[in-house]
């Protein structure tokens, strides 16, 4: 009798390596609640990809998917681990277990990623090793006790219409309860790490230190009127976020320490605890990302509460020949800081606290630096645990490794956010508006244009300071109706316009005009 196509077929077999595959991720996945986060071979696996990944594609990957490109690669990496699975099951067999040692081998890469993780130990393999061990039990089963069963009795011809049909079904619930096993695993062990891991609820009843130096109040002046801008101060759970960490870091304040050495006359250890000796200040303060395209988003305004990085870096003796802080995060990330930029009167601080609550945990909980005027690749390090005083000659940071500049300092910017790119208005009054910013040395004016006409100035809302962005408005009168064009730059307070160079994100901040269309109805 043939054999029947639903029983071992190609597509049964590429499912049962599916299934298996399932196996291996649950698996590893709940091991790996018992171990520190580098065991997590998924995270490890992607991280070792981003790590791997050109500069300029990872350029790309922000510009194109904004926040959502860490989902988009932990998607990726599934969907690549699955169709690997898919083609090695379909050269398993009993006696040439090939799909296996694919399996076998695509474990041994797992290990790989998981040991070249910061902090990783040889004990961190051993989630990978289960899951892959557990992976290939299953595709063996399958392969063994289902597979050449069905093939064997389609070779002789033995067996009747209704022994297949058991036959068929016993490997199809067999393939579907090991994806149902693989699935549960893999939720259950995601859900027990994020309980066993998370720090959410230790932020969330943490008490933030009252800062002896407040920031001066913000006047209501500085928000426009009339117009739908955003709002002065960015609600934490609105601010940007920009970084390679795929699994957010869980940091406890008890574990955090935050290491200083290098070009010092001391080596000194901070616990949590140690910062209560030193002065508490708030600043509010303007975050850039280098990603941020002409007209992006990618830029919050928030009030920082923290510890003055001079004063926490007096105690170690400060090399005069060092020149770059290279400070590291929990997760591996550096970011070279040049050091005079601690020191000129700027705001540099080991930050804690934001919008007057302890950090947001995918924010730095419980500590990262905030540095006025640089962007953010060059001074924003979250999660941190290590400053080294070097020099720019000795080392190099992680964004500088991939292609950007040494140094990053905020350039002179503009953006309209009212109107909308191709929003249609009506014929009447109605008003402009956007932001403006030049981080350490304020926005003095910003100029609207619109179509071909002269450049007009407009009103900008009250200075708080010259870290802070600016808010502005235009009024203006809609006659006739048609397409109309109004584009923006900004003056700084060094007399410096904004200039029309259209230049990339890469190596050190985008420049150029903002402009938008819309149309009068």
């Amino acid at each position: 009798m043939a054999q029947s196509p639903s029983r071992s077929s190609p597509n049964a077999r590429m499912l049962g390596g599916i299934a298996a595959a399932a196996v291996s991720l649950g698996v590893a996945q709940v091991a790996g609640v018992f171990f520190p986060a580098p065991a997590d071979p998924r995270n490890a696996v992607g991280s070792a990809i981003v790590d791997l990944t050109p500069g300029p594609v990872k350029e790309l990957a922000i510009q194109a998917l904004g926040g959502l490109d860490k989902l988009f690669l932990a998607v990726a990496v599934l969907v690549v681990i699955a169709a690997a699975a898919a083609i090695a099951a379909t050269y398993e067999s009993p006696r040439r277990p090939i799909g296996s040692a694919v399996f076998v081998v695509a474990g041994l890469l797992g290990c790989a990623a998981v040991i070249s993780r910061p902090g990783a130990t040889a004990a961190d393999i051993i989630p990978t090793v289960a899951g892959t061990a557990c992976g290939v039990a299953a595709l063996r089963l399958l392969a063994v006790r289902l597979w050449s069963h069905t093939e064997a009795d389609a070779e002789v011809g033995s067996g009747d219409d209704h022994e297949e049909v058991d036959d068929s079904r016993r490997m199809w619930l067999a393939t579907a309860g090991l994806l149902g096993f693989g699935a549960a695993t893999g939720l259950l062990g995601f859900l027990a790490t994020r309980v066993v891991h998370s720090v959410a609820a230790e932020r969330d009843t943490s008490a933030l230190p009252t800062p002896r130096l407040p920031a001066p109040p913000i006047p209501p002046e500085v928000q426009p009127k009339n117009v739908a801008l955003p709002s002065f101060v960015t609600d934490a759970a609105d601010f940007y976020r920009v970084d390679i960490a795929l699994s957010v870091p869980q940091l406890s304040r008890q574990d955090w320490r935050l290491r200083i050495h290098g070009m010092v006359d001391r080596e000194i250890t901070y616990s949590f605890a140690d910062l209560d000796r030193f002065e508490v200040v708030e600043k509010v303060v303007t975050l850039t990302c280098v990603s941020n395209p002409v007209g992006g988003d990618l830029i919050s305004n928030g009030v920082w509460t923290g510890y003055r990085l001079t004063d926490l870096l007096a105690a170690a003796g400060v090399s005069p020949d060092a020149d770059m802080l290279l400070s590291t995060s929990v997760d591996g990330f550096t970011v070279g800081t040049p050091v005079e930029t601690l020191h000129d009167g700027r705001d540099a601080l080991l930050a804690v606290g934001l919008n007057g609550q302890p950090l947001p945990v995918e924010h730095g909980y419980p500590a990262r630096l905030v540095i006025a005027g640089l962007y953010g690749y060059v001074s924003a390090t979250k999660w941190v645990t290590d400053l080294e005083l070097t020099r720019f000659d000795r080392a190099e940071a992680y964004w500088t490794k991939q292609g950007w500049a040494p140094r990053g300092p905020i350039k002179t910017e503009s953006r309209i956010d009212v109107p909308r790119n191709g929003q249609r208005l009506p014929v009447g009054p109605t008003t402009f508006g956007g932001v403006a910013w030049a981080q350490n040395r304020g926005v003095r004016a910003v100029e609207v244009r619109i179509d071909d006409g002269p450049w007009q100035p407009a009103q900008l809302g009250a200075a708080y300071s010259g870290q802070t962005w600016r808010l502005w408005s235009f009024p203006w009168h809609a006659v006739d109706a048609g397409d109309h064009t109004i584009t923006v730059r900004a003056t700084d307070n060094t007399g410096t316009v904004q200039t029309s160079d259209q230049v990339p994100t890469v190596p050190d901040g985008a420049t150029g005009w903002h402009a938008v269309n819309f149309t009068v109805v």
